[in-house]
C-alpha cells in the first residue's frame, strides 16, 4: 500500500515550524499520515531554483508514495514552479495553496519566483487536485490573487473571514480548512 506523505512549504522570512504548520503535522500524524514542513533554503533571501530543488529532492525520494503539497505565502509560487518545471515527474495527488501570491506585489525578494507567467496547463498536468485558501483581509496578498489562482487551476476556493495572512502574526495557529481539504482528497483518491 502507498503511504500518504504531505510536504509543507513555508513562506518568505519564516520557518518550517511557525503558525499552523506544527498543528497540521500533529493532526495528520494522528491519522497515520506522514507530514513534514520542509526548511526552505535562505528564507530571508529566497532563490526560486533553490526552493524548487528542495521540493524536488524530497518528492523524488518518495516516488512510491502518494504525495501532497501544501504551500503558504511564498511557498505557493514555489509549489507552482515545482509543478511547472518537470512535466514528466511524479504525479502529485493534491496541492493546497494558502495565502499565496498570483503575481509579485513589488517585493524585490520575490522576483525570481515571478520572472515569467505561470504555465497553468503544465502545472495542472502534474497534480490531480488543487485547493486555494485565503484570508478575506490579507494585508500582504490581495484576495483577488486567490480568485485568479483558483480560476486558473480550477481549484476550490475557501475564503476565511478576517484570517489576515493566515499566519502566526494573524493569530492563526490551526487551519482546519487545510486539514479538511487533505482529508477529503485522501479519501477521494484511495484505491
Amino acid at each position: 500500500m502507498m503511504n500518504k506523505k504531505v510536504f509543507i512549504i513555508h513562506g518568505l522570512e519564516t520557518s518550517p515550524n511557525g503558525g499552523w504548520r506544527p498543528w497540521l503535522m500533529a493532526e495528520l500524524e494522528k491519522r497515520d499520515v506522514y507530514a513534514c514542513a520542509l526548511p526552505m533554503p535562505e528564507p530571508d533571501n529566497p532563490v526560486c531554483k533553490e526552493w524548487i530543488d528542495e521540493i524536488s529532492r524530497n518528492v523524488n525520494r518518495n516516488t512510491n508514495d502518494e504525495i501532497y503539497l501544501v504551500g503558504h505565502s511564498l511557498g505557493v509560487p514555489a509549489v507552482l514552479r515545482y509543478l511547472e518545471k518537470d512535466p514528466g515527474g511524479v504525479m502529485i495527488r493534491a496541492s493546497v495553496l494558502v495565502a499565496g501570491p498570483y503575481a509579485n506585489t513589488g517585493n524585490k525578494k520575490l522576483d525570481s519566483f515571478f520572472e515569467k507567467e505561470f504555465d497553468f496547463e503544465k502545472i495542472k498536468s502534474r497534480c490531480e487536485h488543487f485547493a486555494v485558501i485565503h484570508g478575506s483581509n490579507d494585508p500582504l496578498v490581495p484576495p483577488e490573487d486567490a480568485k485568479s489562482l483558483s480560476k486558473c487551476l480550477n481549484a476550490e476556493l475557501t475564503i476565511i473571514k478576517n484570517g489576515g495572512h493566515l499566519n502566526g502574526s494573524a493569530g492563526i495557529y490551526s487551519l482546519p480548512e487545510c486539514l479538511h481539504v487533505l482529508e477529503k482528497t485522501m479519501h477521494l483518491f484511495t484505491g
